[in-house]
């Protein structure tokens, strides 16, 4: 794994006075990127064997890179268990991955629905990894 993300770079936050969660200087992102299927092969946890030698995606590692080095921070997670921490890293070193944190034990199955006090911004990998553009998008949103 590269360097870990200084923390000294998050902006103090305040609501109605109170502090609240630490957020990114403007203009930063946190990349979350799933590994299986994404930037690889999809691999399931039951073929562990397979997943040092997962074929690399087309562009992934010039994007996911590229964004690392514009100071964006960069995450990996993955449906993947504790048991495939060290195949993984070893799988993501082999390749030049540049990132800033791994988890491990995303559900299985898709249909992701993320709620969060936070600004969410999902992009589907659909086959092809390049340059994000926006968009305008169908979401779904809380009733008033």
């Amino acid at each position: 794994m590269t360097e870990l993300y200084n923390m000294d770079h998050l902006k103090d936050a305040y609501e109605e006075g109170k502090k609240i969660s630490p957020k990114l200087p403007e203009g930063k992102k946190n990349f979350l990127i799933d590994i299986d299927g994404t930037i690889c092969e999809d691999i399931p946890n039951e073929e562990p064997e397979r997943m040092l030698d997962a074929a690399l995606f087309d562009g992934a590692l010039e994007i996911c890179n590229g964004w690392y080095d514009e100071g964006h921070i960069i995450t990996f997670f993955t449906s993947r268990t504790e048991a495939h921490r060290e195949v993984t890293i070893a799988w993501l070193d082999k390749h030049g991955f540049k990132y800033h944190g791994l988890l491990f034990g995303k559900p299985r199955g898709g249909n992701y629905h993320w709620i969060d006090n936070h600004i969410v911004r999902a992009t589907r990998y659909t086959g092809k990894f390049t340059e994000l553009v926006e968009a305008d998008a169908k979401i779904q949103v809380f009733k008033d």
